[in-house]
């Protein structure tokens, strides 16, 4: 039995192959970022533009189909927060007059989720302190 309905999987590779100019510009500037971006990714029954999958930050972009999707949208981003996901949502125009921008406030959610670098800081008695130098011994005659 298949982990992923065929249905699924088949719909999201369509939708990567057919990306909407907003995406592609936005994939463009993200790809290359760690946590890694994913295009196209599954979370039950949806399915999301863009996923950074450790901190679970899901991106929409949305056109005008939207307008009358609200309702749907509601359910499925509530979906989402109760899995834990946050979702991120910029209309397409956004994202093609301010890519960056885009980018930038996209980033800033993950870098707000994921955990600190060092987990634990040097001890403070190293914090500092200069290097002394080796001292080279010789060998004894």
């Amino acid at each position: 039995m298949a982990r992923v309905p065929p249905r699924l999987t088949r719909h999201a590779r369509r939708l990567r192959r057919e990306a909407t100019p907003a995406e592609r510009m936005l994939w463009a500037r993200l790809c290359s970022y760690r946590p890694r971006f994913t295009r196209q990714h599954r979370v039950g029954p949806y399915i999301l533009d863009l996923a950074c999958r450790g901190p679970k930050v899901g991106v929409e972009l949305d056109g005008s189909q939207h307008l009358e999707r609200a309702a749907y949208d509601r359910t499925r981003t509530v979906f989402l927060e109760r899995l834990g996901w946050r979702v991120l949502r910029f209309w397409n125009g956004d994202v093609l007059a301010h890519p960056d921008g885009v980018a930038e406030a996209i980033l800033l959610e993950v870098a707000a989720r994921l955990p600190p670098t060092h987990p634990q800081p040097l001890p403070v008695s190293r914090e500092g302190r200069p290097r002394r130098p080796r001292s080279r011994k010789t060998p004894p005659p």
